[in-house]
């Protein structure tokens, strides 16, 4: 592998529910002048694929529990996203700052459940697919039927991290590529035996994708060429079992 290219599609429109992704995104590689390819990992934001699946929710609509607002006034934090929030969680972390630290009902472990109200209107809060696997391979199955290329599909969202300073992307749905690459029992350069080396390629597909996306920029899917491509899995094999999780 002598090089990679990441490729943001700008132009695409805004989606709402029952919007058809696959078909926007080819289009707008079409029109961005870059025809998808054998071997192209598809990127994509979780926030077109909730909108495109309906995960939005009109906060007007929810009445907060007993609980929600006792947590409200702890956080300072308005009791109806708390509802919202502590509705997609699966099990509450830390609560700290504003901030509800959530395992989700997917067994990810992010800020609020991953509930965000960013690039929506602001009487409506965003949702995490139901199922951000499915969702991906959803996709990839009627990309690769519009094109007839074979792809993959990353979908991603942006978390923060224990210890480090600022956010970073991260693969919360897959389709089509092995999430991790396992070097244990292998040899580095000067022959010593690789014991615990595992790399979340997922992962760093993501974050690497994240730097043309932007957050500002409305270019809410990228092209990943030329990255060799292996497997098959889903994002779930992401997640740490907890007899695995030291800090649990």
């Amino acid at each position: 592998m002598s090089s990679i290219q990441i490729i943001g599609l700008g132009g695409i429109p805004e989606v709402s529910q029952g919007s058809d992704l696959a078909e926007i995104i080819v289009e707008a590689s079409k029109k961005n002048g870059v025809r998808l390819q054998n071997g192209d990992v598809v990127v994509i934001t979780q926030k077109i694929v909730s909108k495109a699946e309906g995960r939005l929710v009109d906060i007007s609509s929810i009445e907060p529990s007993p609980f929600a607002h006792r947590v409200s006034k702890f956080l300072q934090k308005d009791p109806k996203v708390v509802e919202v929030i502590l509705s997609e969680t699966e099990r509450v972390v830390k609560m700290v700052r504003g901030l509800i630290i959530s395992q989700t009902k997917h067994g990810l472990v992010c800020a609020n459940a991953g509930v965000d109200h960013s690039n929506v209107p602001r009487n409506l809060l965003c949702l995490l697919p139901v199922s951000p696997d499915r969702s991906a391979k959803k996709l990839r199955s009627q990309i690769m039927k519009l094109t007839g290329v074979k792809i993959s599909v990353v979908i991603t969202d942006t978390f923060g991290r224990p210890w480090r300073e600022g956010q970073t992307g991260v693969a919360i749905g897959l389709s089509g590529l092995r999430p991790l690459d396992d070097y244990k029992g292998k040899k580095d350069d000067f022959g010593n035996d690789l014991k615990v080396t595992v790399i979340a390629i997922a992962d760093e597909i993501a974050s690497a994708a994240d730097l043309v996306m932007g957050k500002t920029d409305r270019t809410p899917v990228a092209i990943v060429r030329g990255y060799p491509v292996e497997g098959d899995g889903t994002a779930k094999a992401l997640t740490r079992k907890p007899l695995r999780d030291i800090f649990r």
